[in-house]
């Protein structure tokens, strides 16, 4: 298999701001800010959340960089069993590192040091009446979204039967009006332009589109169109995974192109390979009939059906049944 570069990528490292847990995404957990308003650029870039019980006892080997430190019920009673002194001590000890936000869960005042710390420190202290258990949850579920490895790709990324199909190819090439085509047909758009990706830690590639270009379509000669408007809440996708890589070429006269489909070669976007199809572009093509081919042959051989093999495994066995009937004369 041949490994094909992401053409046109921007390599995201990933990381949130603190100031990003304020936003609508999290607004079930009504977050309080009691302290550090100046720190919230700080970055969170550890997907993992942590209870710091054991710091507060004085194993402080566990405490990671870039982490949300949730602190809830067991932790606050246990720091009230301590000694001023103590108490004192350990949270100025936990905050020497580096952490970027500490979060008190179900409504519970915060013990006095560790609000002086945070204030000492501009370290970002958030309150919320949720229980531990749920805050943890919803904030691990939005701190691995956003923080799995991305890259955006020029290119259209469709459904089609299912399939997530990335369209990439030179600017003008038609992508385009390819993917028009097939939303005309009954497909479904999922970014046109400029998509994002991302890698989760299953190794699924997801594609969709950030930001006020979700469900538009720029057309040269007519300009932007929003394809949910035009073609209605069926015709778009939020997210899709990546499936298939088609390149759209200009043909070129000379050049070797596959005829028969045996060799199989990869896209590779964020380190992960993802089937690649080459298909050149010519008048009296018709791309979007045989990108639907292309993502069907896909499927079938996802199924276990490989026609080019088939055919080719017909022609060595015809092959072999002339050998052997020119052996017995």
């Amino acid at each position: 298999m041949t490994g094909q570069p992401t053409g046109g990528r921007e390599v995201a490292v990933p990381h949130v701001r603190v100031a990003e847990l304020l936003g609508d995404e999290l607004r079930d957990l009504s977050f309080e800010l009691l302290a550090g308003s100046d720190r919230l650029d700080n970055r969170i870039s550890n997907p993992r959340v942590q209870k710091p019980g054991l710091a507060f006892a004085g194993y402080l080997c566990y405490i990671k960089p870039g982490r949300v430190q949730i602190v809830g019920e067991s932790e606050v009673g246990y720091l009230a069993t301590l000694d001023p002194e103590v108490r004192a001590e350990r949270c100025a000890r936990i905050f020497e590192l580096s952490i970027p936000v500490v979060v008190i869960t179900k409504g519970i005042v915060p013990p006095p040091e560790i609000r002086r710390e945070c204030e000492r420190r501009s370290v970002p202290l958030f309150a919320t009446r949720a229980l531990s258990s749920h805050a943890i949850k919803r904030i691990s579920y939005f701190l691995e979204d956003h923080l799995v490895p991305s890259t955006r790709v020029h290119g259209v990324l469709l459904d089609v039967y299912g399939l997530g199909v990335l369209l990439v190819g030179g600017s003008g090439v038609g992508k385009s009006e390819s993917a028009l085509d097939l939303i005309t047909r009954g497909h479904s758009l999922v970014a046109d332009d400029r998509v994002t990706i991302k890698r989760y830690p299953s190794g699924n590639l997801v594609g969709f589109a950030e930001g006020p270009s979700k469900h538009l379509m720029e057309l040269r000669g007519i300009g932007l169109v929003n394809v949910k408007d035009l073609f209605g809440l069926a015709a778009v996708r939020e997210r899709k995974g990546v499936d298939l890589v088609i390149e759209l070429e200009h043909w070129v006269e000379g050049r070797a192109y596959e005829r028969l489909g045996l060799d199989e070669s990869v896209h590779i976007i964020l380190e992960t390979p993802v089937p690649f199809i080459r298909m050149p572009v010519a008048l009296g093509r018709n791309l979007s009939i045989l990108v639907e081919i292309a993502a069907r042959n896909h499927l079938l051989k996802q199924l276990g059906t490989h026609s080019a093999r088939e055919f080719a495994q017909k022609m060595e066995d015809q092959l072999e049944r002339n050998r052997r009937a020119r052996a017995a004369h």
